[in-house]
């Protein structure tokens, strides 16, 4: 079997899907990837047995065949090579010469018939939503997501889907983000839990434009075609817990502040703050917020003020810094509204402007003030 393939094209759609493939896996063959060959077509596979990506591309080629290559060298020896055509040759016993303009190269194979096969799509719904929004999505919640394997459910994002529209949300329960998308219409209400690995390769290997995604779901499978691209990837088998018993219905008090000047603020004063909490405390009153930190154990204090636009009585509250600064990340408006109440009830942060088919809102424990 022979093919011929741009090394450039190789490299960058291998490239896309290397990210599959772990470092120790349980069986060997998870290290290559699965060259599948057929009229002129060329797909490649990579998986963990819970995720599959897989790329289609064109090539040259009389044979149809499949063989199996280990991922580690082929990326290594692709990523030195200068764009060309380069020429594989496949022997029966699955060895793979590689011949390019002045060199040749010689790496064993494996047998195709022991790569896991892939899960169908059966008895799935189908929905369609554009390619910018899901890298939204998954950029706006995959930081909130737990990374505590003894709670498996919060180890992904919640998708929640309704004819009207489709949230996703994650929490770690420290703090908790729901973000809406209201254009994407969904066959019926449902939910699932998809979790963070493929939701990251996804995030890689997606554009942010407006280009159409069909994203499919049966009980255990999720699916996602964009273009040449595939991902499946296993849901999560768990229950998701109640988020919206969490969230505080009546926050009087109402703080609005530029977003880079806190974020900044707080990456100043977190740095005195101690390593284990990143506690910051916040004191507000009339339009002055003060934040503080200090570590105790090596006598380092940092204090800062700055203006602020303050509706409500004066309050005393402490956060972890590190989290406030990952959660204005998703903010993308100058200026940030926090909705408040007391010092151990949930501070609510929104951006001050949306468009009118998103809804953002993050939520984020208080820690008990050390006075």
């Amino acid at each position: 079997m022979k093919f011929i393939v741009s090394s450039s094209a190789l490299l960058k759609q291998l490239q896309q899907i290397s990210g599959v493939i772990s470092a120790n896996t349980v069986l060997p063959i998870l290290e290559d990837f699965l060259f599948e060959i057929e009229k002129n077509k060329l797909t490649v596979v990579a998986t963990d047995l819970e995720t599959v990506m897989k790329v289609h591309l064109d090539i040259e080629a009389k044979d149809s065949g499949k063989v199996c290559v280990p991922a580690k060298i082929l990326l290594d020896s692709l990523k030195n090579i200068a764009e060309q055509p380069l020429t594989f040759n496949i022997d029966k016993n699955f060895g793979v010469e590689i011949t390019s303009d002045n060199g040749k190269y010689k790496v064993m194979g494996e047998n195709p018939d022991n790569f896991p096969r892939e899960p169908q799509a059966d008895e799935a719904n189908s929905f369609k939503m554009n390619s910018g929004a899901l890298v939204t999505a998954i950029n706006k919640t995959i930081f909130a997501v737990s990374t505590d394997d003894l709670r498996p459910a919060m180890t992904g994002v919640y998708f929640e889907l309704d004819t009207e529209g489709i949230t996703f949300i994650a929490t770690d329960a420290h703090r908790l983000v729901r973000y809406t998308r209201k254009e994407v219409q969904c066959p019926q209400k449902d939910a699932f839990i998809v979790p963070k690995k493929p939701l990251s390769l996804l995030k890689s290997a997606l554009p942010d434009n407006e280009d159409e995604l069909t994203i499919t779901y049966n009980k255990n499978h999720l699916f996602v075609i964009h273009g040449g691209t595939e991902l499946v990837c296993r849901l999560i088998d768990a229950r998701f817990p109640d988020y919206k018993v969490v969230i505080p219905t009546d926050n009087p008090f109402k703080l609005m502040v530029n977003r880079n000047d806190f974020q900044n603020a707080l990456r100043r004063v977190g740095v005195f703050s101690n390593k284990s909490t990143n506690q910051v405390a916040l004191s507000i009153s009339g339009n002055m917020l003060q934040l503080a930190a200090q570590d105790v154990d090596f006598s380092f204090e940092g204090n800062e003020r700055m203006a602020c636009q303050y509706d409500g009585d004066d309050l005393q509250i402490a956060f972890n810094a590190k989290f406030l600064i990952e959660m204005l990340n998703g903010a993308d408006t100058s200026e940030i509204n926090m909705e408040l109440s007391t010092p151990t009830k949930a501070g609510i942060i929104k951006p001050t402007e949306e468009d009118e088919n998103e809804e953002l809102l993050m939520l984020v424990m208080p820690l008990m003030l050390n006075n």
